[in-house]
């Protein structure tokens, strides 16, 4: 049983709090300008209060949200398709969304390595990213990686630079648009990538 089981409730009614709105501008922006009927993966998605917001700009998208917590997928919208399964291991064929979202999940992962290698596998090539977390480095993203630690979280948090170059071993192209200690990142598949490496950090 997953100790976010337990708060499925409090992050449907609290979760968009996690969220300046700058970070919601960019979501949006970035769900504006998917093809026509793109299949789209939230990726450790919780309530699904990512795709929840895109839905409401794009209702043609095809809206996945993938999470380990059962609690929490009992609340994501109908309409919204919910998949249980750990980032690490994902039930999806290879290239199978045109577009993934995260947000403030990976550091939540017990093996983010491995989940970016499953997140490389199932993004098409041409398939383009979305991700927002924190860095570890200022004092705000300090005081978060101690305080999810203390309550037996991983806190795998990467420096946006890090993250970029994770990637980009993976065969995606990424940029950072860094505010304080958070930031966002917009990245896109290449088109010849295998997705398939998995090198340590």
């Amino acid at each position: 049983m997953s100790r976010f089981d337990r708060l499925g409730r409090l992050f449907e009614r609290h979760g968009h709090r996690v969220y300046p709105g700058w970070a919601r501008a960019s979501l949006l922006t970035f769900a504006g300008r998917l093809p026509p009927r793109a299949r789209v993966l939230d990726l450790g998605g919780g309530t699904g209060l990512l795709a929840g917001w895109m839905r409401a700009v794009r209702p043609d998208l095809e809206l996945v949200v993938a999470d380990a917590s059962r609690g929490m997928l009992a609340r994501v919208p109908e309409g919204i398709q919910a998949v249980y399964a750990r980032a690490e291991a994902l039930p999806f064929p290879d290239a199978a969304f045109d577009a993934a979202v995260l947000g403030e999940a990976l550091h939540h992962f017990a093996d983010p390595e491995a989940a970016l290698s499953q997140l490389a596998r199932v993004l098409a090539p041409g398939g383009r990213l979305w991700l927002y977390d924190f860095d570890p480095r200022p004092l705000g993203g300090r005081l978060l990686r101690v305080l999810e630690r203390l309550w037996g979280e991983p806190g795998a948090f990467y420096p946006p630079e890090a993250l970029v170059q994770s990637l980009a071993e993976r065969g995606i192209e990424a940029r950072a648009e860094p505010r304080g200690f958070r930031y966002v990142l917009l990245g896109e598949r290449k088109e010849n990538a295998s997705g398939s490496s998995s090198p340590s950090r």
